[in-house]
Parts: C-alpha cells; sequence; structure tokens
C-alpha cells in the first residue's frame, strides 16, 4: 500500500482499538514506515508510545515483581500507557531476538501482558524491515505473525510530493528534482556496499544538510546522505537554473517558456519561482503579507503544461498556505484545475 493508502486505514483502526486487528507495516528503510503513526496520533491528538524492540529484554514487558503480603505482584513498567487513548507503537520489531518477539504473543492478541491490561482506547501497531532488506532482522515466529494484519508499504511519488509540499522544509529544488527524476525517490539496493542511498527520510535529511553546508562542500554533503548517483544527478540539475532568465524578471510579470524537449529546465524553473517568491513586505516599518508573487505566480502557471502548473501552486502551498489561500485569483485557479482540485477547500 502506498503512503495514503496506510494512513487512511490506520485513522479508522485507532477509531475502533478495541476491535480492529492490529497491524504491521513492512518494507524496506527510510520509506516512512515509522513516521506515519506518529503523525496519525499526532493529527487525531492522542496518545503516542514508541517501543524500539531491539532495546527490550524479554522479560521487561511483564515488570518486575514485588511482594504484598504473602504474594508476589507483577508490577508492568512505567513506559506501557495507563489511561487515556493512543498509539502502542512496536517499532524495529522484526530486528528484535526471537525471545523478545515471543514476549509479545499476550500483549498483541490479548491487549495484555501478565497482570497489565492495555487501556481500551490504545490501538497496536508495528513495524520492521525485510529479511531480503539486509537490515538486521529476525524470521518472525508463526505464532506472533498470526496475530497482526501484515501490509507492505511502498513508496509512492505523488504521495511524497504532497507530504513535502505540507510540510513546508523540504527544500524546493529537492522537490522539483525527484518530480524530474522520479526513480531518484527511492535508490535502495540491498547488495551495494555504499552507505548512503536515497530514500524519503535521507531526501528530507538533505534537504536540512543543504540549509547548514557550505556551497563548497554541498557536494560531499550529500554523497554521505543520499549516495554519489543521486547526488552528482541532483548537482547537474541544479546547474540547469545558470540557463533561466533572471526569476525576478518572471515574478516581475515577464513570460518565459523553456524550450520544447527541455523538460529539465521547466522543473528547474518551478524550483527557482517557488523559492524566490516573496511572501513579505514592509509597509509604514511593519512586516506584513504580500501576495504579489504569489498572485503573479498563479497566473503564470496558467501558461504551463498542467502538470508543471500545478506543481508550481503545489509547491506554493508548502511555502505558506495561508497566504496562497488569500490571493485573489486562487479560485478561479482552483475551479479551471478541478479534474484535479475539487475546490480550494483541497488545498488545505
Amino acid at each position: 500500500m502506498f503512503p495514503k493508502q496506510v494512513t487512511s486505514i490506520l485513522e479508522r483502526a485507532v477509531d475502533a482499538p478495541d476491535t480492529t486487528p492490529p497491524m504491521f507495516f513492512w518494507g524496506p528503510p527510510g520509506i516512512g514506515k515509522s513516521a506515519i503513526p506518529k503523525q496519525v496520533a499526532h493529527d487525531k491528538k492522542i496518545g503516542f508510545v514508541d517501543l524500539r524492540g531491539p532495546l527490550l529484554d524479554p522479560t521487561d514487558l511483564r515488570g518486575i515483581p514485588t511482594v504484598l503480603g504473602d504474594k508476589a505482584k507483577w508490577l508492568p513498567p512505567s513506559f506501557l500507557p495507563t489511561e487515556g487513548k493512543g498509539i502502542l507503537f512496536l517499532d524495529e520489531l522484526a530486528s528484535a531476538p526471537p525471545l523478545v518477539q515471543a514476549s509479545m504473543y499476550q500483549l498483541t492478541l490479548d491487549r495484555a501482558i501478565g497482570e497489565y491490561t492495555l487501556p481500551d482506547g490504545w490501538y497496536i501497531i508495528a513495524a520492521g524491515n525485510r529479511i531480503e532488506d539486509r537490515s538486521v532482522s529476525y524470521r518472525m515466529p508463526t505464532a506472533l505473525a498470526n496475530r497482526f494484519t501484515h501490509v507492505n508499504f511502498e513508496v509512492n511519488l505523488d504521495d511524497w510530493i504532497d507530504w513535502a509540499a505540507r510540510v513546508g522544509h523540504v527544500n524546493p529544488n529537492i522537490i522539483g528534482f525527484i518530480r524530474f527524476k522520479p526513480d531518484m525517490l527511492w535508490a535502495f539496493n540491498p547488495e551495494s556496499s555504499e552507505k548512503a542511498f536515497a530514500s524519503p527520510r535521507s531526501w528530507d535529511f538533505a534537504s536540512r544538510m543543504i540549509k547548514v553546508a557550505p556551497t563548497k562542500l554541498l557536494p560531499e554533503i550529500l554523497n554521505g546522505t543520499v549516495g554519489t548517483g543521486c547526488t552528482s544527478e541532483f548537482m547537474a540539475f541544479l546547474k540547469i537554473q545558470t540557463e533561466l532568465p533572471p526569476i525576478d524578471d518572471i515574478l516581475s510579470g515577464l513570460d518565459f517558456v523553456p524550450p520544447k524537449g527541455r523538460m529539465d529546465l521547466r522543473y528547474a524553473m518551478i524550483s527557482a519561482l517557488a523559492t524566490r517568491a516573496k511572501t513579505e513586505k514592509i509597509e509604514k516599518g511593519k512586516t506584513v503579507p504580500d501576495t504579489t508573487h504569489f498572485t503573479r505566480l498563479i497566473d503564470f502557471s496558467e501558461s504551463m503544461e498542467a502538470e508543471f502548473g500545478v506543481l508550481l501552486v503545489t509547491m506554493l502551498i508548502g511555502k505558506d498556505q495561508g497566504l496562497l489561500l488569500s490571493c485573489p485569483n486562487i479560485d478561479k485557479w482552483a475551479r479551471c484545475h478541478s479534474d484535479v482540485i475539487v475546490n480550494k477547500k483541497e488545498l488545505v
């Protein structure tokens, strides 16, 4: 399943945690298996407990015994929830030793372990890498596997683009490059000895490193973040921007359409426009919102093929969603692209 599909099912599952079987997300490293449960908990405003299987001992979940009168009582660990609603996330469970996995039998099936019972409002999710991913992974006991609904997690370009635009901190050049070279979003080869490889997670890291890395050291830094092959392609993409006309001229009203056949220039132009578009101005000594550039780019997007126009507006959403929705021409734009976006609310 793709990320949006997984999110949709998970949002429904946490609303009926007592009757919905636990789910197990399988997939290679860096594709969002851990991020989605945490995001759903955040959006739902419910609790979130992250337990890392490899860090547990087989007896950790049951707790320790204490003597009460002439009997022994097991005291559960403080990290297990005791009230409210939330997600109990058993991350990296496939990397946990077999005895630790076996300790999960009762918790995942009966929602209890020893003298501890999971509160009714909590839903259990687990995640792990597959054996073929060459990550630390143990074969899951069939008794434990049969206690989950198993979901194979896959990378999806459109889902990642939407996520990158929504969170707002991903470098626009990276978004433009991934749109131009979709196969670079996830370039994982378990047979390779290279430590760094491209994944949704490592591209997020790359975006953060771009903000702090000196320009001269950027190729070296990116080599260690997304791998040498993807870094070479990305740096070549950045050089394409030297072929563009002055971006400020386009923002001021210059019409420019890259030569036919130059898809690379189109993607580079969109990235540059989204990066340079201003969102504020100084007025009477105060900083106030300014829709001038956003309004101009909404109009400019209409002169491009639909795919590129929608991508440009999507990147503006990530930059400043509120400002975009206040532009006077956004309603007309949304109506013209009703095959992609039903109405302006879809932009939120």
